[in-house]
């Protein structure tokens, strides 16, 4: 599978990482150019100009930059480029001063989906912290939403080949109870001084 990245901060490289292990070819890309070529260079990934020149020959397409301050730069450059493609969203909208959810009875992923109304949003990868996202194990689930089943089946198919155990939680608007899972598992590292590696799974 072709997968584009947008974004190389430590999300995008992690993801990058068990994106290549698992056999899939990376393509990366960042508004600092020369970082994205660096991590391209370390994952074994290959690095594309701008967003739009990544997405071009994508089968899908990663969005791992800041929702607050990036949505709306991002989404415009790469709109017709992902007309009837899979675009996971893996952000989560903190404020600011992290008091909170940026969104008020929505998801960053629902809004990503009306910013990008001909694309396939599926809301992924959010609640897996970047170290874990490096280094996969069936232990931890990969949570997957979204409103299209064909989409959604290509991600989960994308989550098991890089080693999560993946569980489909139902429609795209499932996304904002995984941001608000996300951020509490955010305030439990920051309040507590634990390691950043602490994930969810169900017992089942």
């Amino acid at each position: 599978m072709k997968v584009a990245i947008i974004g190389a901060g430590n999300v995008g490289k992690a993801l990058a990482t068990s994106i290549t292990r698992a056999g899939h070819d990376v393509t990366l890309t960042a508004k600092n150019r020369e970082r994205a070529a660096e991590v391209a260079r370390e994952v074994g990934a290959t690095s594309a100009e701008g967003n739009a020149a990544a997405v071009a020959d994508a089968d899908l397409v990663i969005l791992a930059v800041p929702f607050v301050g990036a949505a709306d730069e991002v989404t415009d450059d790469i709109r017709d480029g992902v007309a009837g493609k899979t675009v996971i969203d893996v952000t989560n909208p903190l404020k600011p001063d992290y008091s909170g959810l940026a969104t008020d009875g929505t998801s960053a992923a629902e809004e990503f989906q009306k910013l990008l109304p001909e694309a396939r949003v599926i809301k992924a990868f959010n609640t897996i912290f970047a170290a874990n996202q490096a280094a996969p194990s069936r232990d931890i689930d990969g949570f997957v939403a979204g409103d299209d089943d064909k989409a959604k089946q290509t991600v989960i198919s994308l989550v098991e080949s890089m080693g999560f155990s993946p569980l489909d939680v139902g429609p795209l608007r499932a996304a904002r109870f995984l941001e608000g899972m996300a951020y509490i598992n955010i305030g439990l590292n920051a309040q507590n001084g634990w390691g950043w590696t602490s994930a969810w799974k169900l017992e089942r």
